[in-house]
């Protein structure tokens, strides 16, 4: 114990496939205080299990950790708002089954009843945004969270294709038809859209080489 928290299982990291950086992240001490309702007695390292389940493609320690460090070359937050982000990063997806389209709130109401008091409302109202990834005009901190969670789109080449296998392994259950169909739509609502990126940083940044990959795969899926 450190802190009141159970220390991380250093294996169960590496067994992830994450390199050493994610035991760095998640070896921090977080404000997390045990969580009853989910398993048995979800803690610290319980939270890390979920994202190592079976089937956790794509939606596992890696992807956190990847938004952690996207967050952290984020300038221009208060503690406080690093804060939120934080947690909304890392609950965004503890709750993850890909036959069902009840995630992103069944992980909102996880995060509302196990946050810090205080910031249960806005973390949960960030996490539900990554329902449909829309965003008002005026909401900074959900353009960030969505540019975050979204930043695969606009990585190398041959990430993205790792990616899009990822997501492929997630849904095997589904056949290869209606994969296809199902994920082109998709693809194509994302292309469609006039900004991909709500926060304008990672919209310099990302928004081409995202169009030219959601481009390549759509072709590919046809």
């Amino acid at each position: 114990m450190r802190d009141g928290y159970p220390r991380i299982s250093l294996p169960l990291i590496r067994a992830t496939g994450c390199g050493e950086r994610a035991v760095a992240v998640t070896d921090r001490p977080l404000p997390f205080p045990p969580l009853p309702s989910y398993t048995s007695a979800m803690n610290r390292e319980d939270l890390v299990a979920a994202y190592a389940a079976p089937g956790r493609h794509y939606h596992n320690l890696a992807h956190i950790e990847d938004c952690l460090a996207a967050l952290a070359r984020v300038d221009g937050l208060s503690v406080a708002e690093r804060e939120i982000l934080s947690e909304a990063i890392w609950w965004h997806d503890v709750v993850y089954d890909p036959t069902r389209l009840d995630n992103e709130e069944r992980s909102a109401q996880l995060a509302e009843q196990h946050v810090r008091a205080g910031i249960g409302h806005e973390v949960g109202r960030l996490i539900r945004l990554t329902k449909t990834h829309d965003v008002q005009a005026d909401d900074r901190l959900g353009a960030i969270l969505i540019s975050i969670d979204l930043s695969i789109l606009g990585a190398e080449p041959a990430r993205y294709d790792a990616y899009a296998a990822a997501i492929r392994q997630e849904f095997i259950h589904v056949g290869d038809a209606d994969y296809r169909a199902g994920r082109a739509k998709v693809l194509r609502h994302f292309a469609a859209r006039q900004v991909i990126f709500p926060d304008a940083g990672f919209a310099a940044t990302y928004d081409r080489r995202a169009r030219d990959n959601l481009a390549r795969e759509i072709a590919a899926l046809s």
